[in-house]
């Protein structure tokens, strides 16, 4: 999956992003001036993830989320949709290409959640167009274009469907609705196909739209709409594209939802639909994170907000992939990624997505229970990959779909922290308190008694993925054990009376250290290459290791222990979480850089999963990224008594972190030099 770069080309790639924040003159925008290495930055809506390229009117592909068939390796995989957002520009009848194109620019705002994009075709044209992942319409897009003419031309814009090879049962068409305004028709061109074995329909569909007093539609063939006609010079003309991709996941008729969607807009207009994804993101941009002193560092916390932002919504019962809809990396499965590095920003930050994160596990309880039950075991046994159904989707020739069992602690974790944070007695009876119990259940089973009286945990993978059937393994055994303490607590709460078996393992489960007084890794441990962060998380975030020098001592012997070329991105932000609070301002600041800028690649700064890999956007990276603004620097925890602020320390040249809208209550904590 990784692929590794030359030594000139990371240097290169390094050096373009890392002086890509600084030359900003807004800390909302990103822009990029340079087509050369050039990698896409998703936007996205919560239901579709659209990746602009450096093309003119490029769009690479589409993402559905959530939306699987069984893919080249014999599992799931997330399907890329149809692709209504295909367009192509003609002046005089030559097709506008970037060999023809000068002053190109991309931009991101990640304000407004919208990529713009600008060039002058000299002699003829200014081009300006922005493509928009609609926040208010989220299975739906739209691309707004202006075009000034610096000559007479004439001018052609052509739209067609995009359909991956992939799909089968190929049907497109031209559908001519009656309702148009004034009596007319809506010309909406769509296509519709089923996905390889047929799990779903993905039905899209656009239209264009624009001022029929200064440009004419026609239509070939059924697959290919226009409009055209003829400028000035110095006279400006406006149009406007939506598409809509809905599929059978979601919708019983795909179809008409498709057609519905592209009609509303063209109702209400442009103006308003715009107006109304603005505010949405207004509402979201109420949990910022805001720097004094470093605006590469400003632009990267927006830049992860944006990102997890974009790929979650409020009320879906939906979680979020390692890479989210940027692409098909990890097939679109859903990871521990999402409850221990993007769930926990998410929760501090907005609480209506972190919900939805969670109600997606709830969901799929009775799968876990199902897996449980197929493996030997008792309660639930939650996927290592999960699918839509909440089935195992790992690859079968990876071992971590039979024993990277930790996730199912996870989880339990995740459900407690909801709790503290939102004091939400109802969920948690009715909802979490069901899950929580049979998360104990399993570990229950799953631990055996050793004859000390201890517990152990046997033959599992832990996060240090190198690590393939262990025992003991200390990430592992200490999720468990926390998994088990929050389900006896989870149980007082709700009036229910937890088997004392619950406290007895979580009491005595295995955790060891080494002659030198680290704490080990899993029961043989020598020395190894790890993979990540893996030991080191029993102090943050699990907070069994409390003890300053314990802390400390791990810090140093394992990050000289992971894999520097492919081990991912996220380590060295618990790293630097761990450090802050200790009070080591620039061991903490020198492991927040290395956990984005070996990873961001050009010209947006997007974040792949390794410093070697190819895979960007890295969603899981910028929860870790957020972790260390949030918990690391801004010293922020959630407990039994509600948020509480650790005393931290700053990077020298930050003179303030400001974490906005933090909490039910949408509290502002700040950290000052």
């Amino acid at each position: 999956m990784n692929k590794r770069f030359g030594i000139t080309l990371f240097l290169v790639l390094f050096l373009t992003v890392n002086s890509f924040a600084q030359s900003q003159k807004s800390l909302w925008t990103i822009e990029a001036k340079n087509p050369d290495n050039y990698v896409g930055a998703p936007i996205a809506s919560g239901k579709i993830g659209i990746v602009p390229w450096k093309e003119p009117f490029s769009v690479q592909h589409v993402m559905l989320n959530h939306v699987f068939d069984i893919g080249d390796a014999g599992v799931n995989q997330a399907l890329q949709g149809i692709n209504p957002f295909h367009l192509e520009l003609f002046l005089d009848k030559q097709k506008v290409e970037m060999s023809s194109i000068k002053q190109w620019k991309h931009s991101l705002d990640l304000k407004k959640a919208t990529h713009t994009t600008s060039f002058i075709i000299p002699g003829k044209a200014e081009v300006r167009y922005t493509i928009t992942a609609l926040r208010n319409l989220p299975y739906s897009g739209l691309i707004e274009v202006e075009i000034k003419a610096l000559d007479q031309i004439q001018m052609q814009c052509f739209n067609q469907m995009d359909i991956p090879n992939s799909y089968i049962d190929v049907n497109k068409r031209l559908i001519e609705a009656n309702v148009g305004l004034d009596g007319g028709k809506e010309m909406i061109l769509q296509a519709e196909a089923q996905s390889a074995q047929k799990a779903h329909k993905v039905v899209a569909s656009s239209e264009f739209l624009f001022d029929h007093k200064k440009l004419t539609f026609r239509n070939e063939d059924q697959v290919k709409n226009s409009i055209e006609g003829n400028l000035k010079k110095g006279e400006t003309v406006k149009f406007s594209l939506v598409g809509s991709i809905c599929t059978s996941r979601d919708f019983n008729d795909p179809k008409s939802e498709s057609e519905r969607e592209v009609i509303y807009v063209s109702y209400l207009g442009t103006d308003r639909i715009l107006k109304e994804h603005y505010a949405l993101w207004e509402e979201l941009w109420k949990g910022d994170i805001e720097i004094e002193g470093d605006d590469e560092a400003q632009l990267v916390a927006r830049s992860a907000l944006f990102n997890l932002y974009s790929n979650a919504l409020e009320n879906s019962r939906l979680s979020i992939s390692p890479m989210g809809l940027s692409g098909t990396f990890y097939s679109g499965h859903i990871f521990w990624d999402s409850e221990i590095w993007m769930y926990p920003p998410m929760l501090f930050m907005n609480q209506g997505i972190a919900k939805s994160m969670v109600d997606y596990r709830t969901d799929r309880l009775k799968a876990g229970e199902n897996r449980a039950m197929s493996y030997g075991y008792k309660g639930a046994m939650y996927p290592w990959e999960s699918d839509d159904k909440g089935e195992e989707a790992t690859p079968i020739n990876a071992l971590t779909g039979q024993f990277e069992h930790h996730i199912t602690a996870d989880i339990g974790i995740a459900f407690w922290n909801y709790y503290l944070m939102t004091q939400d007695k109802d969920w948690l009876t009715k909802e979490a308190y069901p899950v929580m119990q049979k998360i104990a259940e399993f570990w229950t089973s799953r631990a055996s008694r050793n004859e000390d009286g201890s517990y152990s945990i046997k033959y599992v993978i832990g996060a240090d993925e190198y690590a393939e059937g262990v025992d003991d393994n200390a990430y592992t055994n200490a999720a468990a054990k926390k998994a088990l303490e929050y389900a006896a607590n989870a149980a007082v709460i709700v009036g229910k009376t937890a088997p004392k078996i619950w406290k007895d393992i979580s009491d005595h489960l295995v955790i060891t250290k080494m002659s030198n007084g680290v704490t080990q890794e899993y029961k043989g441990y020598k020395g190894e290459m790890i993979k990540q962060a893996d030991v080191n998380l029993l102090a943050y975030p699990l907070g069994i290791i409390t003890d300053a020098n314990q802390i400390k001592k791990d810090l140093e012997y394992y990050s000289a222990k992971v894999d520097k070329d492919h081990g991912p991105a996220m380590t060295f932000s618990a790293f630097s979480v761990q450090y802050a609070r200790l009070g080591d301002a620039d061991k903490a600041y020198a492991m927040f850089k290395k956990a984005y800028q070996p990873n961001q690649r050009p010209p947006f700064g997007v974040l792949a999963e390794t410093p070697s890999s190819s895979n960007p956007y890295f969603m899981t990276g910028a929860g870790g990224i957020l972790q260390a603004f949030i918990n690391g620097f801004g010293g922020l925890d959630i407990t039994e008594i509600g948020i509480i602020q650790h005393k931290t320390v700053l990077p020298k040249h930050w003179r303030k972190l400001t974490i906005k809208g933090v909490g039910p209550e949408r509290k502002d904590f700040t950290v000052s030099q």
